[in-house]
């Protein structure tokens, strides 16, 4: 990809000294071409390129921070379980549920 870009940037290139250099270009206009047939559209194709990998490395990175997250919880908690017991060990059916301190919410008539 990046061959492609500097093939590109080098006929831009050219092209800004064919207009700097003509009898009837100027300076600027070398310029203007420069950055408009050359600068801008390689930074916005090379930005667009890039993306797949962008969002691939953001992944990686989220990747590694919720395993480096899990490892933390587990070295935390790895006292902590080694004493307490599966909730559910006794198979007996659950309590009825608790009230919450939040009353439902009806229509008022």
């Amino acid at each position: 990809m990046y061959l492609v870009v500097i093939g590109w940037m080098y006929v831009v290139l050219m092209m800004s000294v064919a207009e700097a250099t003509n009898t009837n270009g100027s300076i600027l206009g070398a310029i203007v071409t420069f950055f408009l047939y050359g600068l801008l559209p390689v930074i916005l194709v090379v930005y667009l390129m890039r993306t797949p990998s962008r969002r691939k490395e953001i992944k990686a990175r989220e990747a590694a921070e919720h395993q480096a997250q899990m490892a933390r919880l587990a070295a935390n908690a790895a006292p902590e379980a080694a004493t307490s017991t599966d909730p559910d060990a006794g198979r007996h059916a659950p309590g009825a549920a608790e009230n919450s301190g939040v009353a439902p919410v009806r229509k008022e008539l």
